[in-house]
């Protein structure tokens, strides 16, 4: 199975001591988000476990940490945007900070290993088309030795993403300004040698150099192991995500990034109730087993496809 670490919250960032523990003793739980009183328990097993992706906005209390994950194939997904803390409050401050551990991962572990994501795009007074370009092209021109590739996408207006955006002015944008801005960062991508890809966009930017994406990525994961995977599209996503097959391992309303975007979290409220019920031991991530919650083992197994092809 592939392991998502997490679309639901920040673990390198604030449950890095959880996930380490969880690995060490081979098993996690998760609740489910539609039912929760049922639990499913997880093997972590390198056996089962073909690869591990990280989603984080700063992966630097995971740094010390890779040592644990000597027997796992991994590879992260840095967002790292030109927002200041109006939008994402909680980050450090992007130029004496977060470039450098960019950088510092990527010495680590490769720079195949960290793909940055550059999103979600969102239209403000303040963050105008410009100011985009302006962003994306000091980040990238800092970046371009340390990664390969660059994702963008753009802010969907949920409900709850409105209400949380209500005050900083944000609006749609149109179609035709999705198309120039993802062209115009074509060209700056290209100047520094990055591959550019789109995350779960209804729009099609390909005339413009853009292609469809996978966060989950099927092709990176098989160059990655040196094998061929066996599975399918993740039929839990949007219709336009093309991500491959992976087991969810977070928890939603528990990051503490504070992003006014965040799809995950619902009000901030509960965060604080959530993180008060973190503990690092536990093979729940923010919260307590009761009475009334079932427990079951997970069928996972390994998706490396044990047969080699004629033609390779």
């Amino acid at each position: 199975m592939i392991l998502s670490v997490s679309r639901r919250t920040d673990v390198p960032n604030y449950y890095s001591d959880w996930f380490v523990n969880r690995i060490k003793e081979g098993f996690l739980y998760v609740r489910n988000p539609m039912n929760a009183h049922q639990i499913s328990r997880i093997d972590l097993s390198p056996d089962v476990v073909d690869c591990i992706v990280f989603w984080t906005k700063n992966p630097a209390n995971m740094m010390e940490k890779l040592e644990c994950l000597k027997d796992y194939v991994y590879y992260f997904q840095f967002t790292l945007t030109g927002y200041g803390k109006d939008i994402e409050p909680n980050l450090p401050n992007k130029r004496e900070e977060l470039i450098s551990t960019f950088k510092a991962l990527s010495k680590k572990i490769g720079k195949e290993k960290v793909i940055w994501r550059y999103d979600p795009i969102l239209i403000s007074k303040r963050y105008t088309m410009d100011y985009h370009l302006k962003a994306f092209e000091e980040i990238a021109s800092s970046l371009a030795d340390y990664t390969e590739k660059v994702v963008i996408s753009f802010v969907d207006l949920y409900a709850k993403t409105q209400r949380n955006t209500k005050k900083l002015g944000i609006r749609q944008m149109t179609n035709d300004e999705m198309i120039s801005l993802a062209a115009q960062m074509v060209q700056i991508a290209s100047k520094y040698n990055l591959v550019i890809e789109s995350c779960a966009e209804q729009i099609n930017l390909h005339n413009v150099g853009v292609q469809h994406g996978s966060c989950i990525d099927k092709k990176l994961i098989e160059k990655i192991l040196g094998c061929k995977l066996i599975g399918e599209k993740d039929k839990n996503q949007r219709e336009e995500c093309g991500c491959f097959e992976s087991v969810e391992v977070g928890a939603y309303n528990t990051c503490l990034n504070g992003c006014k975007y965040c799809y995950a979290n619902f009000n901030d409220e509960k965060v604080k109730e959530n993180v008060r019920l973190y503990n690092q031991a536990s093979p729940l991530l923010c919260g307590n087993i009761t009475s009334d919650d079932k427990i079951t083992d997970r069928k996972v197994k390994s998706l490396k496809d044990a047969q080699l092809s004629f033609f390779e």
